[in-house]
């Protein structure tokens, strides 16, 4: 069931994690959620998880051609976008010496080509008062080890919506980022491998309020940003990681 009388908010990468977290507080804030995953699986799983007015819609952001199809399917639908919350992205662990092409490669296309290709083909669907809220991470100012490209990506991203600010104007469309600290999913833990609850204790001493996120913390901010309370913020970058990245 759908209704074309909410606010439709569209989230990638959100069958898991922050972005499941951020699709069920629109979902409770009243909104037509449609949640955007690579596999069909954990798409379903979330939206049964979810339950209400959540669409589920299977798309890689890496490839522009499906995220066509996909805008082309919420227009027919829905005739609008009025929240996109660019999430989908992903690190991938090395130290300088074993970082490899594919690597590479995999982090850039979907970390930033990804990010530009989904704002520029849900441009066209969103109306002055419209809302993009990119997920960032405190790693584009605070790399950890091993974690250089995925950081250099986030960076980019953050230069990205700077210029886009510009591209906007007289759009009437916002455009923010918040970038996450290290956040208790599944996976930061897969990124640990094996020692995940080390690394975890380990991003827990540096904290400033002695734990790492929950995603639900990040989807308030994310809330908060797509809200009229967020109508005079446009092009920040706001970080949500305890104070972490400023230790």
């Amino acid at each position: 069931m759908t209704s074309i009388n909410k606010p439709v908010a569209l989230v990638t990468g959100g069958s898991s994690g922050i972005g499941l977290a951020i699709a069920r507080r629109f979902r409770d804030l009243g909104m037509q959620v449609v949640l955007v995953g690579r596999r069909q699986g954990a798409v379903d799983a979330a939206v049964h998880e979810l339950g209400g007015d959540v669409l589920g819609l299977t798309a890689d952001v890496a490839k522009p051609e499906e995220l066509d199809r996909l805008f082309a399917e919420v227009g027919d639908r829905f005739g609008r976008l009025d929240v996109l919350v660019p999430n989908a992205g992903g690190g991938e662990p090395a130290p300088l010496g074993q970082i490899t092409e594919a690597q590479f490669d995999r982090q850039f296309s979907t970390n930033v080509k990804g990010v530009v290709f989904t704002v520029q083909s849900a441009l066209p669907l969103m109306k002055p008062g419209g809302s993009i809220v990119v997920v960032g991470s405190t790693a584009s100012i605070d790399p950890v080890p091993t974690l250089s490209i995925y950081g250099a990506t986030k960076a980019a991203v953050r230069n990205l919506v700077r210029s886009w600010v510009s591209d906007l104007n007289g759009s009437g469309i916002r455009i923010n980022i918040v970038s996450p600290g290290p956040t208790n999913t599944a996976s930061l833990r897969e990124a640990f491998g094996e020692h995940a609850e080390e690394g975890v204790a380990l991003l827990t001493a540096k904290s400033p309020i002695g734990r790492i996120g929950e995603p639900e913390e990040i989807a308030e901010v994310a809330a908060f940003l797509a809200s009229d309370a967020a109508s005079y913020v446009n092009g920040i970058e706001l970080f949500a990681d305890g104070g972490a990245s400023q230790a």
